[in-house]
């Protein structure tokens, strides 16, 4: 759960880099969380007319709509990409395929141009 404050205290923090594990244990959390906000919305009728969205659910979307770009960039970021390869999203299977290789890719050893390497600065 500290992987998820974390990047919410970096809300809209685009510099630096995340390592896979802050990036990942924050989307692990991020799922759980919707999937709950759904169940909730589903079971207590609060859904926004027949669109299947419920309440809660577009209300915490909207909430973490910047911090989940924010991890992601920097994600990008340590893997020695600019985080402008996040626009690869917008393309239709490819672009997401695309994305989740570079989210799983080791971080740069050393510093690259977006900073330290956390996993050094960590150990």
């Amino acid at each position: 759960m500290g992987w998820y404050v974390k990047v919410l205290k970096d809300y809209a923090v685009f510099t630096g880099r995340a390592r896979r594990q802050e990036f990942w244990m924050f989307t692990l959390f991020n799922i759980l969380i919707a999937i709950a906000l759904m169940i909730i919305d589903g079971v207590g009728g609060f859904m926004i007319g027949d669109s299947g969205i419920g309440v809660f659910y577009l209300i915490y979307v909207l909430a973490v709509i910047i911090p989940c770009i924010a991890v992601n960039v920097r994600r990008l970021h340590d893997s020695n990409h600019s985080g402008w390869w996040y626009l690869l999203i917008l393309i239709p299977i490819l672009g997401a395929l695309t994305l989740l290789i570079f989210m799983c890719l080791n971080s740069t050893p050393g510093d690259n141009q977006y900073g330290p390497n956390p996993k050094e600065s960590a150990a």
